[in-house]
């Protein structure tokens, strides 16, 4: 079923826990257990930051206000500083996989890479 405009960012949150699961499974077989750990906690971090984005996005569009612009820009600054906070403590202070963590931090690109191919491919 191909999915509209305004069911993609749906499909994407729901394809994001997909491919979460994807990665997790793959990471399985290895018995690397610092690795899946890296891989989960990579993917709960990307797909947080995904949600809030998204969030903040929706709520620009809806108030087109004239301070609209520079809150959503005053939020992007502090969602980067958090979390580039949260990952600085998962590798400081968890002692989390660093490559792990690369590979569950990936998991929004490969969803979009996922949409992109699937709609060129229509």
């Amino acid at each position: 079923m191909a999915a509209t405009i305004e069911q993609l960012p749906a499909t994407l949150q729901r394809r994001n826990w997909i491919v979460l699961g994807a990665l997790l499974a793959g990471s399985l077989p290895f018995a690397n257990w610092p690795v899946t750990v890296g891989v989960l906690a990579g993917g709960l971090v990307a797909i947080a930051g995904f949600a809030w984005l998204h969030r903040s996005l929706r709520r620009l569009l809806a108030e087109p206000a004239a301070g609209s612009r520079v809150r959503y820009q005053f939020g992007y600054v502090v969602r980067l500083i958090v979390l580039g906070g949260v990952l600085a403590l998962l590798i400081a202070v968890a002692k989390i996989h660093p490559v792990g963590l690369a590979i569950g931090l990936s998991v929004v690109v490969i969803n979009l890479l996922w949409l992109t191919l699937q709609r060129a491919l229509r």
